[in-house]
């Protein structure tokens, strides 16, 4: 995934406070890294919570929690229930409701989607996982190019086992929902399609392990895709980002490169969602259990 940028020969800021200022500045970052850490605690299952749990959830101490959720109060980034506890403030739903925070995937993936397509001048679309364990492209963003792929099935459920996109999801997907759809046969679509189950499961262990998927005309004839998967603030594997294109334009050693952009598109959006690298590492790291709940 795509590193943070490093800005090299930037000269060091120097004040006549020195070391003392440099104190205060580290306490600034501390004291915002822990309020994070605060913010994140909340969620649909814990829409409210007191000082000792926010305390015990953040490894803070009690008193240190209280003096932080003073301040995030004062700020309106929390607000105290009716029972001394807290919850989210108001601030979130006024950035909400007034358009400043895009709330859905489509409007979050858009903008990077834009400038995948024009970093590559290639197909972008955004697949979102169904709940009936399927896929479906919900929205694309065109190459310039006359001859380019163009999603024409928008909506329509496709299975996850066809195509780079379907592997992208079907690779972090838990167990029992990835076996259900290889149960399932596999029809041959084109020449390309892998349509043996322990052949594709082997090429699921290597997308786990790269972070990217690869498809070589196995859907659409004359169509070759990278994908790569996009995680939600449960570290929940619920959509992907692909780049397509016709086969005279992306050969293997193409392919190969534009997968580190198509990868950091991906984590972008799913940074904006509220995914993390350490929750989507901590999940994927154990197998999950046979009722298909990590």
């Amino acid at each position: 995934m795509r590193s943070q940028p490093e800005f090299a020969g930037e000269v060091p800021v120097t004040t006549s406070l020195g070391e003392p200022a440099e104190r205060a500045a580290r306490s600034g970052v501390q004291a915002i890294d822990r309020a994070v850490s605060i913010l994140r605690c909340f969620g649909p299952r814990t829409p409210e919570l007191g000082i000792s749990e926010i305390a015990r959830l953040t490894g803070l101490s009690t008193s240190t929690a209280h003096r932080l959720l003073s301040a995030m109060q004062q700020n309106r980034l929390v607000r105290q229930t009716a029972h001394r506890r807290y919850a989210l403030g108001p601030l979130f739903v006024q950035l909400a409701r007034s358009g400043a925070v895009p709330t859905t995937l489509r409007d979050l993936a858009l903008g990077p989607m834009r400038q995948l397509r024009d970093l590559t001048d290639e197909t972008v679309g955004l697949h979102e996982l169904l709940p009936s364990g399927d896929r479906a492209v919900i929205d694309q963003v065109e190459s310039h190019q006359a001859l380019r792929r163009t999603y024409t099935e928008i909506g329509e459920p496709i299975p996850l086992p066809y195509g780079a996109p379907g592997k992208a999801l079907l690779a972090f997907v838990p167990d029992a929902v990835r076996e259900r759809a290889l149960a399932t046969p596999i029809q041959q679509i084109t020449p390309a399609t892998i349509t043996d189950a322990d052949a594709l499961r082997a090429q699921l262990e290597q997308v786990r392990a790269s972070g990217y998927a690869m498809s070589f005309s196995e859907r659409t004839p004359g169509i070759r895709t990278v994908a790569a998967p996009i995680f939600d603030h449960t570290d929940r594997v619920i959509a992907c980002l692909s780049l397509s294109g016709p086969e005279t334009r992306m050969p293997r050693d193409r392919m190969d490169e534009l997968a580190a952009e198509v990868m950091g598109t991906a984590w972008t959006v799913s940074e904006a969602l509220g995914a993390t690298p350490q929750g989507v590492a901590r999940r994927h790291a154990v197998a999950a259990a046979p009722d298909g709940s990590p």
